[in-house]
């Protein structure tokens, strides 16, 4: 039986025994690295941005911190340390939650930020964005539309998947209409964001959002669907019958479905569409490494200088130095931030 790729992308991520569900590490001992793994100060960047949203007015000191998408909880245990460093008594006022739908994935959550916080920080969770409400909030989400399922088309076809088999047939009127929409002619449709951002725009009354993906903001003219396994990424097709060059290493998609990362380039052009058109503003499109220093790296990474020895301060600059290098992560990376109001 054939299935259009996003089921198949939905099983190999999402099935109960799917990639996503057996908790992957992330990191040296994982199959990729991501910049909440590389430095705490990606974390601590955006703690400065909150802050500095809440003085600004925008956000008031009882507003929300959200994380979508956050794993073993790292990102949000930085941020409320960054907090606690910049401004404890924000601690006081603010609410800090995190969407997670599964069930393992929240326990992980909930023994890490005990462990780091014990009952000085308390956290809630919710399962989706319809269980949550905040008159106001502040939502983070790293390297989460990466993970939504897609359509891949190419030349008026798109992606089937018998088994482990591709074939390519016959576009569907959803995804050609996304096509034509995106001047898409070859490359992945993502799945979902429509709804996603329906869901978060009916969920908080007034927000900033932000996010970082890789990614651009024009059709890529490419498919750059691809499998990370153990540090090492092979692209989706050459690991098939269509490529004519494979890989020498004892791999397929059978010995990679379900074990390993399955992911793509965002379109943040139809990021920003969808968002859009459910009342949020487009206020920054930028790369990771001008967003971070824009949100105040420099500044927290002069404040550790002054405040430990030089042997560790040259040790975590060294680690901070990977978010904002153009060769790994600075420009590999791009943010977008949105308001509502």
């Amino acid at each position: 039986m054939m299935l259009v790729f996003s089921k198949y992308m939905n099983e190999w991520l999402y099935a109960k025994d799917g990639y996503y569900a057996s908790m992957p590490d992330i990191g040296k001992k994982g199959d990729f690295a991501t910049s909440v793994t590389t430095s705490m100060f990606f974390g601590g960047a955006i703690a400065k941005r909150l802050i500095n949203v809440i003085e600004s007015g925008f956000l008031s000191e009882t507003c929300t911190v959200v994380e979508i998408g956050a794993h073993n909880g790292y990102l949000m245990a930085d941020m409320a340390q960054f907090i606690y460093t910049l401004k404890p008594n924000l601690l006081k006022t603010l609410t800090f939650a995190i969407i997670e739908p599964q069930e393992k994935i929240k326990t992980t959550q909930e023994k890490y930020l005990k462990e780091s916080f014990g009952n000085a920080v308390k956290f809630c969770w919710f399962k989706d964005l319809e269980e949550f409400r905040a008159k106001e909030a502040f939502i983070v989400a790293n390297e989460l539309f990466d993970a939504f399922v897609c359509e891949v088309v190419k030349d008026e076809q798109m992606l089937y998947m018998s088994e482990n088999r591709v074939v390519f047939d016959k576009l569907d009127k959803e995804t050609a209409k996304l096509c034509n929409r995106y001047n898409i002619t070859k490359g992945e449709i993502a799945k979902g964001y429509e709804e996603f951002a329906f869901k978060l725009s009916n969920s908080v009354q007034k927000c900033e959002f932000i996010t970082f993906d890789y990614g651009q903001k024009e059709p890529r003219g490419d498919i750059s669907l691809r499998i990370y396994s153990a540090h090492k990424t092979y692209p989706f097709f050459s690991l098939t019958d269509y490529a004519k060059t494979k890989h020498t290493e004892n791999l397929s998609l059978k010995s990679l479905y379900k074990k390993s990362d399955l992911t793509y380039d965002v379109n943040f052009l139809h990021l920003k569409d969808v968002f859009e058109n459910n009342g949020f503003v487009e206020h920054t499109f930028c790369t990771q490494a001008k967003a971070l220093i824009d949100f105040g790296l420099i500044d927290l990474l002069e404040i550790l200088k002054n405040s430990v020895k030089e042997s560790d301060y040259r040790m975590e600059l060294g680690k901070a130095m990977q978010l904002i290098d153009p060769s790994f992560l600075g420009e590999r990376f791009n943010m977008i931030r949105f308001q509502k109001e």
